[in-house]
């Protein structure tokens, strides 16, 4: 009988219900599988009394940060907030955290809880996902953070930390596998109705390229412009004329103020509107290539590849008139 593992989530105000939840029906789910209790399930609040979620349902700790906890925990996982990039650092958070993870047997993070890790400096010198609308935010605060964005959860070491929300699940259901085998794992994904693997990586749910234009007024124009109409030509030179500028200037001054460069910004925007006409599912992929300003199709193929991580056609079976 395998020994009885204490999973900790530490839940701050304002968490994010299923990066708590989500987690503990994985590992309860084991439990049953397994015919063991093979995890014992501890919520850990920053503050007495009850944690009121994001979504207003409140949970009732088991204990509070600066308690004895009366078992060793195995594993202690850092739940996410929305505002937690943005956030001020709470510092009996902090001197908790880097207390206790060195006696934990694993620790991380899902979801935006990376940022929470990351303030007590115990992301430095690793590889870590999180959110991949904050992953940009967490990698620039944190440059000793080595930021995979697209991951669906990572393993480095004795840390563990997952992507968005339900990615939760998917790293929970890794480390059931590690722990109890595959076949224990395969049964919990099963009943729970969830992918044992889930193929791909999470910028297929990215909607970055949709970002609001930035830069001078003139620049703004120019980017709206290139959305409106991603089939037109949009080499630098082309874009250039609509400023009035030299290539070399337009281009050094696109990519200072937005960030990226012309040719990557237009590809961001081309294939966003490559996953609008996938996702309605009716044009043939020369179609698409066509209406989105690439040459032809394996064109497209690589450039949505580069930016979602799957071709276009795995993105349309699983998305065609998902969105609508």
């Amino acid at each position: 009988m395998p020994t009885t593992k204490t999973i900790a989530i530490l839940a701050m105000p304002g968490v994010q219900l299923l990066d708590v939840s989500g987690p503990l029906d994985v590992f309860a789910e084991a439990n049953v599988q397994a015919r063991t209790e093979a995890y014992r399930l501890r919520v850990i609040a920053s503050q007495p009394g009850t944690i009121r979620s994001s979504s207003g349902v409140r949970l009732m700790p088991d204990a509070v940060i600066g308690e004895d906890i009366d078992e060793p925990i195995h594993t202690l996982l850092v739940a996410g907030t929305p505002h937690a990039a943005s956030a001020a650092t709470n510092l009996d958070v902090t001197a908790w955290l880097r207390k206790l993870t060195p006696k934990a047997r694993r620790f991380g993070s899902v979801c935006s809880g990376a940022f929470v890790l990351a303030q007590a400096g115990l992301l430095n010198g690793r590889r870590v996902t999180t959110h991949w609308a904050v992953a940009d935010q967490l990698a620039q605060a944190f440059p000793a953070v080595q930021v995979d964005a697209d991951a669906i959860h990572v393993r480095d070491g004795r840390l563990r930390t997952a992507a968005g929300v339900t990615a939760g699940l998917d790293l929970s259901l890794a480390l059931v596998e590690e722990d109890l085998g595959r076949e224990v794992a395969m049964k919990v994904a099963a009943q729970l109705v969830m992918f044992f693997k889930r193929p791909g990586g999470q910028m297929q749910f990215s909607r970055k390229g949709e970002a609001a234009p930035t830069g001078r007024s003139a620049l703004q124009e120019v980017q709206r412009w290139i959305a409106a109409n991603p089939a037109e030509d949009h080499s630098v030179a082309h874009l250039a004329g609509r400023m009035s500028l030299s290539p070399r200037h337009f281009a050094r001054l696109f990519t200072q103020e937005v960030g990226a460069t012309p040719a990557a910004w237009v590809e961001g925007i081309r294939v966003s509107a490559a996953r609008r006409l996938l996702e309605a599912g009716d044009a043939a992929p020369k179609q698409v290539a066509a209406q989105c300003g690439f040459a032809d199709a394996d064109t497209l193929r690589r450039a949505f590849q580069r930016q979602v991580g799957i071709t276009p056609a795995e993105y349309r079976k699983r998305y065609a008139h998902a969105v609508g």
